[in-house]
């Protein structure tokens, strides 16, 4: 799947649950949300989750947790691009733009 076809896929199955519908600012509570649960997957990567109350899992359990995660933050991240009318394609280009300019160029002179 490409970023354009994913973008509308996050669209339209938003939109199904309503979840497109919520605030904006109630939309960047749950990318703050995410994005702890992606630092809490990490930290069972690289260090591990010393919890009596949770079962030991395996690398490769833990990395799917990370993955998921990364798929909610960016689900976030497209709705709230969806509202912009901003596409995934132009965030990336924005994105290396910005380090080029920052960056490369910068080194340059």
């Amino acid at each position: 799947m490409n970023s354009k076809d994913f973008q509308e896929w996050v669209k339209v199955k938003y939109a199904e649950r309503g979840w497109s519908d919520l605030d904006i600012f109630v939309r960047i509570g749950f990318l703050a949300e995410e994005t702890g649960e992606v630092a809490r997957a990490i930290r069972a990567l690289e260090i591990g989750r010393d919890r009596p109350d949770e079962s030991k899992r395996s690398y490769e359990e833990n990395k799917l947790e990370l993955t998921e995660e990364l798929g909610d933050v960016l689900g976030n991240l497209l709705v709230i691009a969806n509202q912009y009318d901003i596409t995934l394609d132009e965030i990336f280009e924005a994105h290396k733009q910005k380090l080029t300019n920052r960056y490369v160029e910068a080194s340059q002179e």
